[in-house]
């Protein structure tokens, strides 16, 4: 304590015996002795009760002087405290980059400085703000609908982060993780901004804690935002894994025009399976869909209605409703469809494949842009 203390006890000192306030060195030195007490993890209370028990032995005490000492003690304390949030923020930083891109370089002894235990099982959920031009229940029209890149992103997902970079701030993800970890502890939760996005990881059987997530998603974006939700997954690699599920999950919901805001990949593994052959979908998209080409007013609503149809499992008044029309104009518009492609809805083998098709349209963003 008095390596600390010394050079305050000195400015004490000096100020009684010529009554003049301290210096800008004896401020710096008592600045640098603040500084050091934190580095030693002393209280900033332990350290000004010192500073003024040290004060008693001084006669008489220069109470404008202890004052300024004082001060310049707790500033360095609190200089040193924020230099040391920031690192650890730029620590957590880099670890959650090399988290999501799979980079191994001490990957486990980093993350248990941060109370992840990678060998078990972590879920990520992946929070977008709402994105101009993309309103929520409409479908993304943007790029190549099926390239990704190398970090195994859809190009529709990096193009809706690179939109949000300025959506999602620090302040945020700090302000939703403290949220989180005051409920489930630090050793649980880890939160961060990713590509313009919110990203939370949490353990596979803390299914909660990415309920609450969503929760505070909910009260800090506007309307419009979503949440991807990967699948559980172990290790290192799973954390990746369920990351780019999450993310996936955003874009496909944006291309799509769903209208949850929380999707979960587990929901939509049929899209990825349809992707891979993209030759098979082209041709039944073009084999199903064409012939709508040629009724009045276009494909466009044709394909709204069996959308909604679908989405109503069949029940045409409700289709309707969500349309906007009437009932009678939902049973023309099938009957349209039944003759132009020789498909119906009513029949069950008939409507997997119409559905499907109707899917694959939306995924290859048909007719738009028709397969060449």
């Amino acid at each position: 304590m008095d390596e600390l203390l010394g050079g305050h006890l000195r400015a004490l000192r000096e100020a009684a015996a010529t009554g003049r306030p301290p210096g800008r060195a004896e401020l710096d030195d008592c600045r640098a002795a603040g500084a050091l007490a934190a580095e030693r993890g002393l209280s900033v209370r332990g350290l000004v009760e010192a500073a003024l028990a040290g004060a008693e032995a001084v006669t008489p005490v220069p109470f404008p002087a202890l004052r300024r000492t004082v001060s310049a003690l707790m500033e360095g304390y609190e200089n040193a405290q924020r230099s040391a949030l920031r690192r650890e923020e730029a620590a957590r930083r880099e670890f959650v980059d090399d988290l999501l891109q799979g980079r191994a370089d001490r990957l486990a002894e980093r993350a248990e400085h941060f109370g992840l235990r990678l060998a078990e099982t972590y879920v990520v959920a992946v929070a977008r703000p709402r994105v101009p031009g993309v309103i929520e229940g409409d479908p993304g029209r943007t790029g190549d609908p099926t390239g990704t890149t190398p970090s195994g992103t859809t190009t529709t997902a990096r193009a809706t982060a690179a939109t949000t970079d300025a959506g999602v701030t620090e302040a945020t993800a700090r302000r939703i993780e403290e949220a989180l970890i005051t409920r489930f502890g630090s050793h649980n939760v880890l939160v961060a901004v990713r590509d313009g996005m919110l990203v939370c990881v949490a353990p596979g059987g803390l299914t909660v804690a990415i309920g609450e997530f969503t929760h505070h998603v909910r009260q800090a974006f506007a309307p419009g935002w979503r949440v991807g939700l990967g699948r559980p997954h172990r290790g290192p690699g799973g954390v990746v894994t369920s990351y780019r599920e999450g993310a996936g999950a955003i874009g496909l919901g944006d291309r799509l025009g769903l209208r949850a805001p929380v999707l979960k990949a587990a929901d939509l593994l049929v899209f990825p399976v349809l992707l891979r052959d993209r030759a098979a979908i082209e041709d039944l998209v073009t084999t199903v869909l064409s012939p709508l080409l040629e009724a009045r007013g276009g494909p466009g609503p044709l394909l709204d209605t069996l959308e909604a149809v679908f989405a109503s499992q069949g029940n045409q008044t409700a289709a309707a409703r969500r349309l906007g029309v009437s009932t009678r104009a939902v049973t023309y518009r099938l009957e349209r469809i039944r003759r132009l492609t020789g498909f119906s809805p009513d029949d069950s083998t008939q409507r997997f494949t119409l559905e499907t098709a109707v899917l694959g349209a939306r995924l290859l963003d048909w007719p738009a842009h028709p397969p060449g």
